[in-house]
């Protein structure tokens, strides 16, 4: 009956088809109404590393071959780093299920109802990779979404500021290039996919958006500032653009947050230097 107990055993799992299996069957129970946060739940455990394969071998991001997508191996490997994207966030629900205690129930249906749609993107993609004649775990990989999972453990906001809206977020700015050069390849069957998937992310990236509004709210600090804040803390790094803005405003970015952006993107500037 325990949802934090349910999420943990997700996470945990190691197996690719086990974690599928389970984030269904935990999905289910949720919306049948079996599963509840007991407040009486253990406290969470330390983060670490999230239950998963052995392969892919994890690298360091600038390791990781980049291929073009004129060839069969190109968009396999392609296909690949976004499948190994979804399992990362698999994993990313479920820890904010597991990890973030006393939340109002639609935190918790947001996030779990996240980890079932993201299993289904992993399935999708899994299939994909299984026509181009490759396997999960037959490229290299970087950690980089759940490496900032460890540094946002301690801080809720953080975790809300950080993974949904800036390292997943991306996703809605780079893949409707993908979608573009696959269609001109004549990859229908990938596009069709990441077709699926944009949609979606965008609900899910609305659903970080506004449960870092609802921190921000309970902790009496002003969205925008404290955004540009975390990113000079946390990441204190230069971010990539162009955005895409139709995408980021359905997500429930504002106009000023998407201009601060551009400005840091097109100036190779740290956050620090549009902070007011």
């Amino acid at each position: 009956m325990d949802l934090h107990a349910a999420a943990k055993r997700c996470l945990d799992a190691t197996d690719p088809a086990e974690k599928l299996r389970l984030t269904q069957l935990t999905w289910q129970a949720f919306v049948a109404g079996e599963l509840h946060p007991d407040p009486a739940s253990p406290p969470p455990e330390p983060i670490g590393s999230p239950g998963r394969p052995a392969r892919p071998r994890l690298v360091n991001a600038r390791q990781v071959p980049q291929r073009g997508l004129g060839s069969a191996e190109g968009r396999a490997a392609l296909v690949h780093a976004v499948a190994h994207i979804e399992f990362n966030a698999i994993n990313l629900a479920w820890d904010a299920v597991y990890r973030y205690r006393g939340k109002p129930a639609a935190y918790y249906r947001d996030w779990a109802s996240c980890a079932n749609d993201e299993a289904r993107h992993f399935a999708l993609l899994s299939g994909r990779l299984a026509e181009l004649g490759h396997a999960y775990g037959d490229f290299d990989a970087h950690d980089g979404l759940w490496a900032m999972a460890e540094k946002t453990a301690h801080h809720d906001t953080a975790r809300m500021a950080l993974v949904p809206r800036v390292l997943e977020a991306r996703g809605l700015d780079v893949t409707p290039g993908m979608i573009d050069r696959l269609r001109q390849l004549g990859d229908t069957g990938t596009v069709a996919i990441l077709e699926v998937i944009l949609r979606e992310e965008v609900a899910h990236v609305a659903a970080g958006t506004r449960w870092y509004r609802h921190c921000c709210e309970r902790d009496g600090v002003e969205p925008v500032e404290t955004f540009f804040a975390m990113l000079r803390d946390y990441m204190g790094v230069s971010l990539r653009g162009p955005f895409n803005r139709p995408a980021r405003l359905q997500a429930g970015f504002v106009q000023e947050e998407l201009d601060r952006l551009t400005v840091l993107a097109l100036e190779g500037a740290s956050p620090r230097s549009v902070a007011r």
